[in-house]
């Protein structure tokens, strides 16, 4: 498949993937039923932001040319092994596409909490294009791979440097996300900045899970911004993660603030459990910036950071880690 074959056969999927197609309907119904944290809405919030940010037809084209993907291959491609992590729907798509549209071949060993649904699209698209048999496929091994992109927790990255150490890779770590607050924020940015926090549970890597306030923050008007969450409770795997968390608190005679859902209190670590929420103070504006390690982060949100409401909608350039997948491939050749 040239350059032209593949983009043609991305624009098709964009139009899938926008469509309401049976199958596709079918294949969301199933990865709900198969891992309940992939809630129907936390689906379509993934979807969309697929397909208006990464399978755009600009955003393509302008990659095409600023990366210097030939029409042609002019060497044999290379066969990238990816492992994928599962912690929302589709996280490892653009993994994905990034091999797709570079020309080279991957083989795929899925998250067993995301099985269906990338599973079912390449399974379309090799419908549309024979083809695609032989630049993707998906194996519970991935041996004999030229490179690889591995992404899992700190404790399995030492696993992935020891087996695909000797090869060029990416290996991805536990990485979160907060967000400064300086006290200006207005309700709305308050209700955004809830989608940040809790879209698709609380479970990505650009997730806010700590938050940096000034001295005397008023926490209740963010507390009312979060109860628009509130139905997540209704998820008894959300919920015993909740009463345990409230529980801990509780017993350890730690200050703690709810609002029935999500249990906010004081902690210097940036990694919070599912429903709570960590905060810490500062005095001036440029104190978080100086103790927070970047090697934790994915992202800031704020005034003068991403933008309240889109840690959740990347762009197809913003790379997990920092770490540029298309520079990585198109130097392989």
């Amino acid at each position: 498949m040239n350059l032209t074959v593949r983009l043609d056969i991305l624009r098709r999927l964009k139009a899938y993937l926008k469509s309401d197609n049976v199958q596709w309907r079918d294949a969301c119904e199933k990865a709900y039923y198969e891992n309940t944290w992939f809630l129907p809405q936390f689906i379509e919030n993934a979807v969309n932001n697929i397909t208006d940010q990464f399978l755009d037809d600009t955003v393509l084209k302008n990659a095409v040319t600023d990366y210097g993907i030939p029409e042609e291959m002019t060497s044999i491609p290379k066969t990238i092994g990816i492992v994928m992590a599962g912690n929302i729907p589709l996280v490892g798509f653009h993994d994905f596409l990034s091999v797709f549209l570079s020309g080279h071949h991957q083989r795929i060993k899925l998250s067993s909490k995301d099985k269906v649904l990338l599973k079912h699209l390449v399974g379309v698209m090799t419908d549309w294009n024979p083809e695609m048999s032989s630049y993707v496929e998906f194996a519970e091994q991935l041996k004999g791979c030229d490179a690889y992109i591995a992404t899992g927790s700190n404790n399995t990255a030492r696993y992935f440097h020891q087996y695909f150490g000797k090869y060029p890779n990416i290996i991805r770590k536990n990485r979160t996300s907060v967000a400064i607050l300086d006290g200006t924020e207005t309700i709305e940015e308050l209700n955004l900045l809830a989608d940040d926090i809790q879209q698709y549970f609380g479970l990505g890597c650009r997730n806010v899970t700590q938050l940096w306030v000034p001295f005397g923050y008023d926490f209740i008007p963010l507390l009312d911004a979060l109860n628009k969450y509130d139905y997540l409770a209704d998820s008894h795997k959300y919920k015993h993660n909740y009463d345990y968390v409230l529980t801990i608190n509780m017993m350890n005679n730690k200050a703690y603030m709810t609002n029935g859902s999500v249990v906010i209190s004081p902690d210097e670590s940036p990694f919070s459990a599912i429903s709570s929420l960590h905060y810490v103070y500062y005095l001036d504006s440029g104190e978080p910036m100086t103790k927070l390690n970047p090697e934790d982060l994915q992202l800031v949100v704020g005034h003068g950071h991403t933008p309240f409401g889109r840690a959740q909608c990347p762009g197809f350039r913003d790379y997990a880690d920092g770490i540029d997948t298309l520079s990585f491939l198109t130097k392989l050749f």
